[in-house]
């Protein structure tokens, strides 16, 4: 389980999650963000507040989903992160990646068996046919992780970190900062990582909500940005 979890949850997983910088560009080059402790200081009020936050308590429930074998709902809650995207910047992120995380698990079913050990479940194909496309990032992610036999909350563990971890990299080349200091802010997060995993995994379903609209609006800033390293 351990390995699954680092591979599903792993920068170097050919998503092109890398090439996505979510605002940080242009926050970058409007100086919002110009050291370590104002990259930390967003990432932290992205974990408690932001977008991150309602991404991973839909890859939550898209996840109970696919242990309950609840299709309709399953469809609900990718119909329902689509409408949450505040701009179109973000939403094809998350299509292109969950996309791609969709065709990659089908690819590696014939590699390795992807069945839960503990489960009885319908072939992997009979979920991808069900939420057709586009499909969210997350909940992709959510398929994945009960296909692969991770238990929920290392699931989301792996989930935010693999974001943090993209967001770090994409600083430590803009700001720009030192390697090392990119693994010090990594491990700065941990503890902000695991408040964020037992708090989602507490959320109702009526308690979904965000405040988002500083990433809304440097994304939003990044389409027409003179200059980019990332896509938009």
């Amino acid at each position: 389980m351990i390995l699954n979890l680092l591979q599903l949850s792993s920068p170097a997983l050919p998503l092109g999650a890398y090439s996505y910088s979510e605002g940080l560009e242009t926050l970058v080059e409007h100086q919002i963000i110009t050291d370590n402790q104002s990259l930390l200081q967003w990432l932290i009020q992205d974990l408690k507040f932001g977008a991150i936050r309602l991404e991973a308590a839909v890859m939550v429930r898209a996840y109970r989903c696919v242990i309950n074998q609840d299709f309709s709902q399953f469809i609900y809650w990718n119909q329902w992160s689509t409408a949450t995207k505040e701009t179109a910047e973000l939403r094809q992120q998350s299509w292109q990646m969950g996309n791609t995380l969709i065709q990659l698990l089908v690819h590696l079913e014939g590699v390795k068996t992807t069945e839960n050990q503990n489960l009885e479940l319908p072939p992997l194909k009979n979920w991808v046919e069900q939420v057709g496309k586009p499909c969210n990032y997350a909940i992709a992610f959510g398929l994945g992780a009960v296909y692969w036999n991770l238990d929920l909350k290392n699931a989301l563990l792996g989930y935010l970190y693999s974001w943090a971890t993209n967001l770090i990299n994409a600083g430590v080349k803009l700001i720009p900062l030192g390697q090392t200091m990119g693994q010090t802010l990594l491990l700065q997060l941990h503890p902000e990582i695991e408040l964020t995993t037992t708090a989602i995994l507490e959320l109702k379903d009526e308690d979904l909500v965000s405040c988002n609209w500083g990433l809304a609006l440097a994304s939003m800033a990044h389409e027409t940005q003179y200059s980019r390293l990332f896509r938009s």
